[in-house]
């Protein structure tokens, strides 16, 4: 009685280890399937998410197959199965935790990051060397025709403020508010990513707007079309002893504003 309440223990580890597999690869699949990959991970990694999913989901396959099937020919089996188990943590703890982030992430959708996040990575208009793309400007994209993105990328590689002023620009992107900035003005951003959401940055534009900024909650998602100035403003970012300085900085003039719905993929590359 006793040898048989023992098999049943040692099942039950086997059947925990085949659901926290299953379990994040319906996870992955699920991210795949949803496009929810867009808020995670860069759109080059998304081909290696699927794979793993499907490699998740055979190995699953491939473990019932090692406990229902292969057991009943080989009764040391499963002795060798149970030798060959960790012990960084009791016996079934490490499947059990897999599963339950599973759950969670299939339960939880993830968040899209915001004006907060924003804030405390530091909000800047440069981008790091590697992703300035100069060769994209051969083309000469029209003003109006730039992304935010671009226009940022645009700005890094020629940072002279006073050779875009009367430009026409139409961008997206979520509204930040800077306390430092008079009431009328807006940081319209969004985020990059190199690899995943853990790396992204925010970039972005400063805005002027015709009225206050109060109509515009942050986090926000905004179409602004205007008139590209330069405009004496504090800098984006503030020094350590709380410094301000003032620049002159490039601000999109707004003579059209318009709330849009978050972007199914809010993130650039």
């Amino acid at each position: 009685m006793i040898n048989h309440l023992l098999n049943n223990k040692k099942q039950w580890f086997n059947v925990i280890d085949i659901i926290a597999i299953f379990s994040w690869s319906i996870l992955l699949f699920k991210y795949w399937i949803t496009g929810q990959l867009y808020l995670l991970i860069h759109p080059n990694y998304f081909l290696l998410v699927l794979i793993s999913s499907i490699v998740l989901l055979l190995l699953s396959i491939a473990k019932i197959y090692q406990v229902f099937i292969y057991h009943q020919k080989n009764p040391n089996f499963e002795q060798l199965a149970n030798s060959q188990h960790s012990n960084l943590l009791p016996k079934g703890w490490g499947s059990s935790l897999l599963i339950a982030v599973a759950v969670l992430g299939l339960i939880i959708n993830p968040m899209v990051l915001n004006s907060q996040t924003a804030m405390q990575r530091g909000v800047t208009d440069t981008l790091p060397p590697t992703t300035l793309q100069t060769q994209s400007f051969l083309n000469q994209i029209p003003p109006e025709k730039r992304s935010l993105i671009e226009w940022v990328r645009t700005l890094n590689v020629y940072p002279e403020p006073d050779n875009y002023i009367g430009q026409s620009a139409n961008i997206t992107g979520f509204v930040v508010h800077l306390d430092h900035l008079p009431d009328n003005y807006i940081y319209l951003s969004r985020f990059v990513l190199t690899c995943c959401a853990v790396d992204a940055y925010p970039v972005g534009i400063l805005v002027e707007l015709p009225d206050s900024r109060n109509e515009f909650p942050p986090d926000s998602w905004l179409e602004v079309q205007g008139l590209m100035n330069t405009v004496t403003l504090p800098a984006l970012e503030v020094t350590e002893n709380k410094l301000v300085k003032e620049k002159r900085q490039l601000v999109l003039q707004a003579k059209m504003v318009k709330t849009i719905p978050t972007p199914s993929n809010p993130y650039a590359y």
